[in-house]
């Protein structure tokens, strides 16, 4: 389970406007017959019209300032372990958000009126899609860049034997792009993977949209606050503040798992995968303890996530530190960096 929470862009001014990134998330739409149409949906409705979604968005923004930002996005990307438990991927996922924005609500240290943030509280609309493209960070490209950076010096060659600027044999520089292309370690149906290539399988994931207001468009609910959970005195008055990210991060997992019966393995975790990160010891000490089975799907799942592995794995949990660790955690953390598990 692979979670991002993101403010509505990162540039200096934010937009005053979510149409475009609605818009954005109506891509898979376009050319689709209403009942092919994957809707806007939030806690309590379905097939929310993207219209509808602006005005709601954009009218809950009072008192906000230019440069903070009105929405913020959530995406919800359940690895292929995760997505073969589900029966039917739009119906489950829905399901799953529902539950999933009560424990978002939950993270917050804010009280509304005397009470604890609600589900009630927070204005949110979802989507699901079912497409995902290859990325530049991706481990795919990232091992097929070398051959791509050579194809694209043979084009250049090419291109200027063919308007006069240099010489050689075009016939050869077309033989070795053809075995380049053919060589590079990473196909799909024949062709080399390149940017923006559509993922094959089940890709399914979700977006949500989320007002920076409360529903009541008079308090402020900032899952981007930098505290986790404290007072401060304001007015005479102490107030509560903060969202606890990890907490949420955590309650998601164990949402999912309760909701579809999923047994989650060690690797799978956000709290194993921040140490692998940041207490790396700890990290390889509970992997070499997990019973067999589980540590033989743990490799797996490691393997299969496009993390470089040692051909043969030590015994010594010293030996995997000392030769593994560096090469492993330099992979991973673009990886889990690209993967946003939300650290």
């Amino acid at each position: 389970m692979y979670i991002t929470i993101t403010p509505q862009n990162l540039s200096k001014n934010f937009s005053q406007s979510s149409k475009d990134f609605v818009g954005y998330l109506e891509k898979e739409n376009e050319g689709l017959q209403k009942e092919e149409m994957e809707h806007f949906f939030n806690q309590y409705g379905d097939e929310i019209s993207a219209e509808e979604v602006v005005k709601e968005i954009d009218g809950n923004t009072a008192k906000l300032k230019k440069k903070e930002p009105k929405f913020y996005s959530i995406t919800i990307s359940p690895s292929q372990y995760e997505l073969r438990k589900l029966q039917n991927s739009s119906t489950d996922l829905k399901k799953y958000t529902r539950e999933l924005m009560k424990d978002y609500a939950a993270a917050f240290n804010r009280e509304i009126n005397g009470q604890p943030v609600s589900i009630d509280d927070i204005k949110y609309y979802a989507k699901i899609e079912q497409q995902r493209t290859f990325k530049g960070t991706d481990i795919q490209i990232k091992e097929n860049q070398p051959y791509a950076t050579q194809i694209l010096q043979l084009k250049t060659q090419i291109k200027n034997i063919r308007e006069g600027r240099a010489q050689g044999t075009i016939n050869s520089l077309q033989k070795k792009i053809v075995k380049l292309e053919r060589d590079a370690p990473h196909q799909l149906n024949g062709k080399r993977i390149v940017q923006g290539m559509e993922k094959p399988g089940n890709q399914s994931h979700i977006h949500i949209i989320v007002s920076r207001k409360d529903a009541s468009n008079s308090v402020s609910l900032s899952p981007g606050s930098k505290y986790r959970a404290s007072e401060v005195e304001m007015h005479g008055k102490k107030v509560k503040r903060g969202f606890d990210r990890d907490a949420f991060f955590v309650q998601a997992e164990k949402t999912f798992d309760k909701t579809f019966g999923y047994k989650r393995n060690f690797v799978e975790t956000y709290n194993a995968r921040k140490d692998f990160i940041k207490n790396p010891n700890r990290y390889f000490a509970a992997l070499m303890n997990l019973p067999a089975n589980e540590k033989a799907m743990a490799f797996k799942m490691i393997s299969k996530s496009g993390l470089p592995i040692a051909p043969s794995i030590p015994v010594s949990q010293a030996q995997i530190a000392l030769r593994v660790f560096k090469r492993l955690r330099r992979g991973a953390e673009v990886a889990i960096k690209s993967s946003s598990i939300g650290i």
